[in-house]
């Protein structure tokens, strides 16, 4: 499968779930500077309301661990109810548990590398 043109990043929506600033920070800016157009939350909460906003989303990107009263697995099942083509990439310093991710999603342990995250948006896109 190839994966889309580069230019066709500048037409990606990202939404970026991390409680650890720094980390949501870099990665935001990342998927920025590449051309996509991203939103931040840095909780579970922060999430909904962007999910409930009714903003375009064809990727979410969140930590499985979040402070708050839900985890990434939960903000995922929300967005891909309201959303039900976008992709969704997990990440975590911890273990995953495959049977809380929706189908089709992609997993990456901290540390990642923002390279190997915009090319998984892209191949989520294509």
């Amino acid at each position: 499968m190839a994966l889309p043109a580069a230019t066709e990043m500048n037409d990606l929506h990202v939404v970026v779930v991390e409680d650890e600033p720094i980390l949501r920070e870099e990665i935001a800016a990342f998927l920025r500077e590449s051309g996509c157009t991203v939103h931040e939350a840095y909780c579970a909460e922060q999430a909904t309301a962007i999910c409930r906003a009714g903003v375009r989303v064809d990727v979410l990107f969140t930590d499985i661990h979040l402070n708050g009263s839900a985890n990434g697995w939960d903000v995922a099942k929300l967005f891909r109810a309201a959303h039900p083509d976008i992709g969704v990439v997990y990440t975590s310093g911890k273990s995953l548990d495959p049977a809380q991710c929706v189908p089709d999603s992609l997993f990456f342990s901290k540390p990642y590398s923002r390279a190997d995250i915009l090319t998984a948006c892209r191949r989520l896109l294509a």
